[in-house]
């Protein structure tokens, strides 16, 4: 056979190993469980990575502070031994109880954030958003966001039949936003205010608002953000170092330099893992708020690259959780609570490389933090719950508690109960609005 013939072959074998790869691929894909093995496998990859970054960045810290470089990863192993506890919790609650329980839960957030602004709150760093609890401590500001989410998701859908009137759609939403808002805002803590805002506009964007609410709800932000900007002065600080970043290289502008520096000297590739040099004492927060920095200076654009990643499947399995689901409800906490993690993320990473005003948001899960990292390991445990909820799913687990089939081996790890298929209550009234996790009836607004 000549070497023509034999390329030929060759090409055609390929040509017809990638076609069935790519048929392998979509028949997984199409697969009844996809969502919840997907969820799991982000849930656990970010964990772990997440886990051996902080490790990495906090050592020098932890040495320099407690003589002991592995005082800030046992805290943080401590915490995410709560945060698979809470995971736990949030994959078997059932829904209905979710759903009736969220005002409840709301209602008990605000007295706590009000209580952080009494003589029982604890000032850090020039902020009192902390509860001590004996030996731990509370940040309630962080359960809200889930409380808001939650709740805000059980109004909207119950009044999705007049949702196209205004008064009912913000009523009372946006008031009890805004009150959670100013709670948060007293502290002062404008990085959690920024991520409550991005719950808030998610339930109302999926919740099928007009597209001028949002042309006024821009202007509102603008307005907002220059008054708190003229209100404390590091905040306008931040701004003018963010659009002059030589004015004040070694004062306002130190952190964003030094980031950058970390970010420049991984290159392609990283300094190798545990090798980086900002983590000593040259860039501050570098196990929290800027841990994005030390994976760019360790493991190089390839260790962030894989970051972006695991975010974008963070994006598209809880938006396909969303589409696929029968339950309104939860289309829309699972859309507003994908957008939310994904929306942190991306706001943590665009001011680390310097796209952005520094605000102090963690990377979800590969921060740092106590209740920050607990509260995140619940939402990814309501995100699976709500992958088993899927009908496909439904039917093939509830398949599995039948006497012919023998329950799998994660649902008897888990102890897993079989999901409720869902069963709407009512009729929606003609000329409802859509509820859902895609505006595609939204059209060229």
């Amino acid at each position: 056979m000549s070497s023509s013939a034999r390329s030929g072959v060759t090409a055609g074998w390929l040509a017809g190993q990638v076609v069935a790869a790519r048929k392998r691929f979509t028949a997984w894909l199409a697969g009844p469980l996809t969502s919840l093995h997907l969820v799991l496998a982000v849930f656990s990859l970010l964990t772990l990575f997440g886990l051996v970054m902080v490790l990495s960045a906090s050592n020098v810290e932890s040495y320099t502070r407690a003589g002991s470089s592995y005082a800030v990863f046992v805290q943080q192993l401590a915490y995410c031994g709560l945060g698979l506890v809470l995971f736990w919790l949030g994959l078997r609650m059932p829904v209905r109880m979710l759903r009736g329980t969220s005002g409840l839960f709301l209602l008990v957030c605000v007295v706590l954030l009000v209580m952080v602004l009494s003589p029982w709150g604890a000032e850090i760093n020039g902020a009192q958003k902390w509860l001590r609890l004996g030996p731990l401590s509370l940040q309630p500001s962080e359960p809200a966001k889930l409380a808001l989410a939650l709740w805000g998701a059980h109004v909207l859908i119950t009044k999705r039949a007049l949702l196209r009137q205004w008064r009912y759609l913000l009523v009372p939403l946006v008031p009890m936003a805004v009150v959670v808002f100013a709670l948060v805002m007293l502290q002062p803590d404008l990085g959690t205010t920024i991520t409550l805002a991005i719950v808030l506009l998610a339930l109302l964007w999926f919740g099928g608002a007009p597209g001028e609410l949002f042309g006024a709800i821009a202007i509102a932000a603008v307005a907002g953000a220059v008054a708190m900007a003229g209100i404390a002065g590091y905040r306008s600080a931040r701004i003018e170092s963010f659009l002059h970043p030589g004015t004040d290289p070694q004062g306002t502008a130190y952190q964003a330099r030094q980031a950058m520096f970390s970010l420049a000297d991984g290159g392609w590739w990283g300094v190798g893992l545990g090798q980086s040099s900002a983590k000593w004492d040259y860039l501050p927060n570098a196990h929290n708020d800027f841990i994005f920095a030390i994976i760019g200076e360790e493991l190089g654009l390839l260790g962030c690259l894989v970051v972006l990643v695991l975010f974008g499947a963070l994006a598209y399995v809880g938006i396909r959780i969303a589409a696929r689901n029968t339950d309104p409800w939860i289309k829309l906490v699972a859309a507003t609570v994908t957008t939310w993690l994904v929306g942190q993320a991306a706001i943590n990473i665009g001011y680390v490389v310097g796209l952005l005003p520094i605000t102090g948001i963690p990377l979800p899960l590969i921060s740092s933090g106590g209740t920050s990292i607990a509260l995140t390991m619940l939402v990814f445990g309501l995100l699976a719950n709500f992958a088993r909820h899927e009908p496909q799913a439904v039917s093939a687990l509830r398949a599995e508690f039948t006497r012919a089939a023998r329950p799998g081996v994660l649902t008897r790890l888990l102890r897993l109960r079989p999901p409720v298929p869902y069963a709407p209550v009512s009729r929606p009234r003609a000329g409802a609005g859509p509820v859902g996790p895609t505006r595609g009836s939204r059209g060229g607004r």
